[in-house]
């Protein structure tokens, strides 16, 4: 018969005593976040040095120079005098050749050849990056819970940005043209923005603790969010209009300002037929439509910055400061661009300032969502 117990008596194994459990976050797997943010950095620059050269590619007129696509067996430069020799054949037969290059030797094809060439080994490099980093991260089961998807994403945006890059190309070696078409130039530009843009993103992310990430969204600003949400929109507009500018020349067709040739508005901006292609083709009115959006991006700029002054976190007003800085920053380049007929160091300053200031619109977005502790000294 067992022996009666009291009601003050420990139920259970006493030599086992409770223990508090960390929560189920702090219990999920970490992955080898660092290390992946180290390898999201990496193709960060890569993609940045693309998108440079891309600019430099084009204001070189060197994009036509190769007429194939051959995403293996164009990784190999052309070996001999013979294999150069059939190159430039295949690019005489170009419209670009027969419009703007008549004539040009040999030497001068292979100036612009390995412009392109290198355009195009670069995304190769990069996509080998991405290949060989996911693979090694996903074998050795180092991926954080739910990012997989997203890394996934960056690698099949990145085979997307090469058959883009290809449609592109194309568009330019039809008949009657002598360049790419600027809407397609504008889609492979755009994509490469949205690629930094998530890249950049991964790794403000990855750069936290996911428990910290819970606790600054629940002080998050959302009005300020908000708002910077739609400047980030507002400033991929105006990339997107700067490559329609420079898929035409528009840069270096008015070159004065304020005014356009003399005038606010000017002449000829609805001359082509349809009327749409005005939108896309019209010197006049493309660069007109740039400069307008970019005074409307200033100042908007300008307000959403006031607004971070209400920020109570230092570092979220900092980043707003940053942000601003480089928009003024970017509109004198843009002038500068202008008054110096798009000169190619000043043009490319003008493309390089708009990466900076697409990181900082994405760096000040961020703080806004997961503002980051301070002491209240520093507040």
């Amino acid at each position: 018969m067992s022996k009666p117990r009291t009601i003050f008596e420990n139920v259970g194994d006493a030599s086992a005593p409770a223990t508090a459990k960390p929560g189920g976050i702090d219990r999920a797997p970490k992955g080898a976040r660092r290390g992946i943010r180290a390898w999201l950095m990496l193709i960060f620059v890569m993609v940045a040095l693309m998108v440079v050269i891309g600019g430099l590619t084009r204001l070189t007129d060197s994009g036509l120079s190769i007429t194939e696509w051959r995403p293996i067996t164009g990784a190999i430069p052309p070996m001999g005098a013979e294999a150069w020799g059939l190159e430039f054949l295949k690019y005489q037969a170009t419209p670009q050749y027969e419009a703007l290059n008549r004539g040009m030797e040999l030497s001068e094809f292979q100036f612009i050849y390995w412009w392109e060439w290198g355009h195009r080994q670069l995304g190769r490099t990069v996509g080998l990056v991405w290949a060989l980093g996911f693979l090694g991260f996903a074998v050795t089961r180092s991926i954080p819970t739910g990012w997989t998807p997203r890394l996934l994403l960056l690698g099949a945006m990145g085979g997307l940005q090469g058959a883009i890059g290809w449609w592109m190309v194309a568009s330019g070696l039809e008949d009657g043209m002598t360049s790419v078409a600027s809407y397609r130039l504008a889609t492979h530009l755009g994509l490469a923005f949205v690629i930094l843009g998530l890249c950049a993103w991964y790794i403000l992310l990855l750069g936290r603790r996911e428990v910290d990430l819970m606790k600054a969204r629940r002080e998050r600003e959302a009005k300020l969010f908000s708002m910077s949400t739609g400047l980030m929109h507002f400033a991929f507009l105006q990339i997107l209009l700067g490559a329609l500018v420079a898929g035409i020349d528009a840069g270096r067709s008015f070159t004065d300002w304020p005014l356009m040739a003399g005038t606010f508005l000017p002449d000829g901006m609805f001359e082509l037929t349809p009327l749409w292609t005005n939108f896309f083709e019209n010197a006049g009115l493309v660069q007109f439509v740039h400069r307008m959006a970019a005074y409307l991006l200033l100042i908007f700029a300008f307000v959403v910055w006031r607004r971070s002054r209400k920020s109570g976190k230092a570092i979220t007003r900092r980043a707003f400061d940053l942000m601003l800085v480089m928009m003024i920053l970017q509109a004198v380049l843009g002038v500068l661009t202008v008054w110096n007929v798009a000169v190619l160091p000043i043009a490319i300053q003008h493309q390089i300032g708009a990466l900076l200031l697409w990181v900082l619109i994405l760096n000040a977005r961020f703080n806004a969502q997961y503002p980051r502790e301070q002491l209240i000294r520093r507040a």
